[in-house]
């Protein structure tokens, strides 16, 4: 059989390309004859740098040192392309990660953000890609904007080929399903101050009155979707431009099994992340094909799904300690690979 195996990163545990490579090391243990392809996935979070790195010859890192979240140093990088763009990741500079096991709602910034885009503009990038999941910050993007010229000399114009904003969120900026109100208690937000937040971040929009906040993704990444949509940028669903980056639609064509997955399959997964996204294009490309899912944790319904496997039931199964998913999730997305060839 043709498999493709097609995940996100396990978020904060494993990258996309390790759980795919978890995964299908697993499957041909159980059926040795099949043909795995790996498509590791991204979404504009963790991981995107990786996924455009693994699909576009020629692409190269450039290093770069920023004003990490918690306002330290952060050595990191972003990406040239061939074609002159540049991708710069936002989990990668200012995610919720790399403050470790503080969170800091307060004072988490996104400034690196705009450092390594500003980096990016100085080195010639003739246009930008910028993924921005997994930020550590509330802060409405006016520090990324800052980084840019907002403030002082000036707001830097748009490179010649565009902004692309990769974002699998689709909040608007403010109100119950904003950017503080949803993500907000993920990064320390309590419930009691959400709507303090959410006035800082009304008076900041406030300064753009030509810039709707309402626009689905202007609550992404802590409102940084809108700082970006106010410098003139434009927003696009993250795992859809990803796979057509990578070619996965002609990937899937011909497959008998598709595999996707991420760290935690819930409500949110539907919301344009990568294993409907995924789940979609097999439908289309592969209509006959089994489609399956390994996450983390499911907590949300696998009606569509062919198959299964959670890392966290199979920890409890194999050791007695769901907490082993999060410590050792390669073992157990290797364990999930057989359980699912098992199932083929």
């Amino acid at each position: 059989m043709r498999v493709v195996i097609a995940p996100d990163s396990f978020k904060g545990t494993a990258t996309a390309a390790e759980v795919a490579a978890a995964v299908g090391d697993g499957w041909l243990v159980e059926r040795p004859d099949d043909d795995v392809l790996l498509a590791p996935m991204a979404d504009g979070g963790e991981g995107t740098l990786d996924a455009f790195e693994a699909a576009v010859a020629g692409a190269v890192r450039v290093p770069v040192t920023v004003t990490g979240p918690a306002g330290s140093p952060v050595d990191t990088s972003w990406l040239r392309l061939p074609d002159g763009r540049a991708v710069v990741e936002l989990a990668a500079t200012s995610g919720l990660p790399l403050l470790g096991d503080e969170l800091l709602p307060d004072t988490a910034t996104s400034a690196g953000f705009g450092e390594a885009i500003a980096a990016a503009l100085d080195a010639g990038a003739t246009g930008l890609v910028l993924g921005i999941g997994g930020s550590a910050s509330t802060d409405g993007g006016r520090p990324v904007l800052e980084a840019l010229g907002y403030d002082g000399p000036g707001l830097r114009g748009l490179p010649p080929l565009g902004v692309t904003v990769l974002t699998d969120v689709t909040s608007p900026l403010l109100g119950p399903t904003g950017a503080a109100a949803v993500f907000g208690p993920q990064k320390g937000i309590t419930p009691d101050r959400i709507a303090s937040f959410d006035e800082r971040l009304s008076d900041w929009a406030a300064q753009f009155p030509a810039v709707d906040p309402t626009t689905p993704g202007a609550g992404a990444a802590g409102g940084v979707g809108f700082g970006l949509l106010a410098w003139g940028a434009t927003l696009a669903r993250g795992a859809s431009a990803v796979a057509e980056v990578l070619g996965l639609p002609a990937l899937l064509d011909g497959a008998d099994v598709v595999i996707t997955g991420e760290g935690r399959f819930d409500g949110q997964s539907a919301a344009g992340k990568v294993p409907v996204v995924v789940h979609s294009l097999g439908a289309a490309h592969a209509p006959t094909a089994r489609i399956m899912l390994v996450a983390g944790a499911i907590d949300a319904p696998l009606d569509d799904y062919d198959a299964a496997a959670s890392l966290t039931v199979l920890a409890t199964q194999t050791t007695g300690e769901p907490s082993d998913a999060l410590t050792d999730p390669l073992r157990f997305a290797t364990i999930a690979g057989r359980r699912l060839a098992r199932m083929a």
